[in-house]
């Protein structure tokens, strides 16, 4: 085993190598990071070590050969074509002139980052029938790197060391019970030698929890559940064991552990390095509806809350919930940035998060306690947040507790995951949200289904209606900006319309710039201080995923993974018109006078509709829709309208062939193609009702089709 000295001593000979601190040399050396260099990231501009750039979480580029004044120059230094169109979502990571970044299904690529030559990858052969327990789509949100290892959340579980030389597994540690319905989609964090990984799968019926790794052998450190479990089963004998009898108990009614509670861990880790702490964001109840959770009753804690962890032992330090007893699917898991801001004339360190609530939230590292908080988007739940107590001042009714209710925002969130970034320069903070409304009522019928979407309201997503009228009068209600927002005075500065939502990440830069890309397939550069946009590519597909800079002898690139999928693609983004499949994502680089070009995109067009001849009773329509609605439209859409990234299943060759239809989704002929077997929740009579509501979905298809149509 290594001593400390000798770990320090080729630290410093590795990064001897390169060519001056965030000048890596092209020929690229394993990714050695050490403690010392990930608490120094920001004196390693050209590098980005880890996933916010450095534990700070900023994404922000100290980089400035790329400026406002020659954005324009920007062009394409080389592209890498990735194997799947399923959504992609990682922050790759460079270090040393490699990148490292991750794909659908939880494979990992190393890339010559001043190339884009291959130099290996990694498939974990996840079994696809585990994309069934996928809320979100199969994503996977990059790695991790410590001395000389990455680390990969597999979506079934697995936390996979690799080398970071080769590629080759040095350790793997399976970090949830396989037989439960959860998922690992987050990247993971190293800190003080430990992997810190979460996982999701709430909307299914678990319960959260966040654990750490020893790094360099995988052994368990400590394990924190964010809700308690079945009291009748006593302390869990883990870290939260204290704090959970101590505070949690008692916010909490029913048989709420029977589906699980919720509270999954799935996206924001932070380490404030300053503090010597670690911030984790919780998520949503399971289910969802708390009237069905807890007796419509009690705060239901840690749920959408940002806890505070002592990183050593895991033990709980602080917490501030933004959405007691959460209702509406309202996760606080979104990005967490610290920074020191000057508030009321004194240096505050703070942390910044806006999570699916709607508001954002400035909050005291070393108390937890809330300094302010100011709605970005438009809200009907809530009408603000009361400074005394810190909770909000819900809209009566908002809890759909006795007739249905349109609430905004929607489950999918003002901001979702996608990464913020905030500028030291400008003291902005760049953010993606999105106007998304949606309608909650609780489900009558509900029943727990182990396995099954678990949600306790009814229908999600909801069909859009069969007029294309008021479809496109829906669809231009979803909107989705960039927001250029002032934390220290709570305020709008700038904002960029797009005509929908779920847009990508961003990137500050030193240059005065931020970038992102959009749904719409665009990859632009704004002005940090005005938001006027300076340069623009068509990526040829959605790009969603948060962009990074890195710096390569003098060269400066910025780089974004293209690659449309997620939630809203997947479940409600019914587009206009789809004829095509989504093409396969891409890795796509970029430099000052790169002349590097995509290939065109030559797709053959989708099968036409293919409405069956079956006679089908009002009935047997309205309960296939129910289920459909509820289980089938959140990865082919609502109203079988499917965005391109998974089958149109109107224009499938079983809809009208009633025994195939039975072998695909009552028996699981397909599951190698991760569509699994739906025989355990529901019966060969209620397929069929799915198959007569695709079929008048399919019909109204065929209708608008044809010469003449609407």
């Amino acid at each position: 085993m290594r001593t400390l000295a000798s770990v320090s001593l080729l630290a410093l000979a590795v990064t001897a190598l390169a060519t001056g601190a965030g000048n890596a040399a092209s020929s690229g050396t394993p990714a050695f990071v050490t403690a010392q260099r990930l608490a120094d990231a920001g004196k390693e501009p050209g590098n980005w070590m880890t996933h916010g750039g450095t534990y700070a979480e900023q994404r922000y580029a100290d980089l400035e050969q790329v400026t406002s004044a020659n954005v324009g120059k920007l062009g394409l230094a080389w592209s890498y074509d990735l194997d799947t169109a399923r959504g992609q979502e990682a922050t790759p990571l460079v270090i040393d002139g490699v990148m490292y970044t991750t794909t659908a299904w939880s494979k990992v690529v190393a890339l010559d980052a001043a190339t884009g030559k291959p130099k290996w990858t990694f498939d974990p052969e996840v079994d696809k029938a585990r994309g069934h327990s996928a809320c979100c789509d199969v994503v996977n949100r990059g790695v991790a790197a410590w001395n000389g290892l990455l680390f990969v959340g597999a979506l079934d579980g697995r936390l996979i060391a690799l080398d970071a030389a080769t590629g080759k597994v040095k350790w793997s540690v399976q970090t949830f019970d396989a037989s439960k319905p959860y998922t690992i989609t987050g990247a993971p964090r190293v800190v003080k030698g430990k992997v810190i990984i979460g996982n999701g799968g709430a909307e299914l019926g678990v319960r959260g929890y966040v654990t750490a790794y020893d790094a360099m052998t995988g052994q368990k450190a400590w394990r924190f559940y964010t809700v308690p479990g079945d009291p009748a089963k006593g302390p869990d004998g883990e870290a939260s064991d204290d704090v959970l009898k101590a505070k949690a108990g008692d916010s909490w009614f029913g048989d709420f552990w029977k589906a699980g509670g919720g509270g999954t861990v799935w996206d924001a880790i932070v380490y404030d390095q300053e503090l010597d702490q670690l911030y984790i964001g919780v998520g949503n109840g399971s289910p969802w509806n708390r009237q069905i959770r807890s007796e419509d009753k009690g705060d239901n804690l840690f749920l959408s809350s940002v806890v505070a962890l002592n990183p050593n032992t895991g033990k709980y330090i602080w917490h501030y919930q933004g959405t007691p007893g959460e209702s509406w699917d309202f996760t606080q898991t979104q990005p967490i940035v610290q920074a020191t801001l000057t508030i009321d004339g004194k240096p505050r360190k703070v942390l910044m998060q806006a999570p699916k609530n709607g508001f954002f939230y400035v909050i005291d590292r070393e108390t937890g306690k809330l300094i302010s908080a100011k709605n970005f988007v438009p809200q009907t739940w809530a009408t603000g947040v009361d400074m005394a107590t810190g909770r909000p001042i819900e809209v009566p009714g908002a809890r759909y507790e006795k007739a249905a209710a349109t609430v905004m925002p929607s489950a999918l969130g003002a901001h979702n995951w996608h990464p913020m970034s905030f500028s030291p320069k400008t003291g902005l903070v760049y953010l993606p949200a999105q106007e998304i409304p949606m309608g909650y009522e609780t489900d009558k019928s509900y029943t727990y289904k182990p396995g099954a979407w678990n949600i306790g309201i009814s229908a999600l997503p909801l069909a859009p209606p069969n007029d294309r009228a008021v479809t496109k009068a829906i669809r231009a209600m979803l909107k989705g900006q960039l927001v250029a927002w002032d934390p220290v005075k709570q305020k709008e500065v700038w904002r960029v319309q797009y005509d929908g939502p779920w847009n990508g990440g961003t990137l500050a830069t030193a240059g005065n710039l931020v970038f992102q890309g959009n749904a719409k397939g665009q990859f632009q550069a704004f002005d940090a201080s005005t938001g006027k946009t300076l340069w623009g590519f068509d990526a040829q597909t959605g790009v969603v995923a948060g962009p990074v800079s890195y710096r390569i002898g003098t060269t400066q690139y910025v780089a974004v993974m293209a690659g449309y999928g997620g939630a809203y693609p997947l479940s409600i983004g019914f587009p206009d018109k789809v004829d095509h499949m989504a093409p396969n994502g891409r890795v796509l680089v970029f430099k000052l006078g790169g002349t590097a070009k995509l290939p065109k995109v030559d797709m053959a067009p989708l099968a036409p509709p293919n409405p069956p001849k079956d006679a089908f009773t009002a009935q047997q329509i309205a309960d296939g829709g129910a289920i459909y609605e509820g289980n089938c439209g959140v990865c082919h859409g609502g109203g079988a309208r499917s965005s391109g990234v998974l089958p149109d299943l109107r224009r499938s060759g079983a809809l009208t062939d009633k025994d195939q239809w039975q072998a695909i989704v009552h028996d699981g002929l397909l599951k190698e193609n991760g569509m699994v077997a739906f025989s355990s929740w529901f019966n060969k009579d209620q397929i069929e009702a799915v198959r007569a509501y695709v079929g008048v979905q399919a019909k109204y298809l065929a209708s608008e089709s044809a010469p003449g149509g609407k």
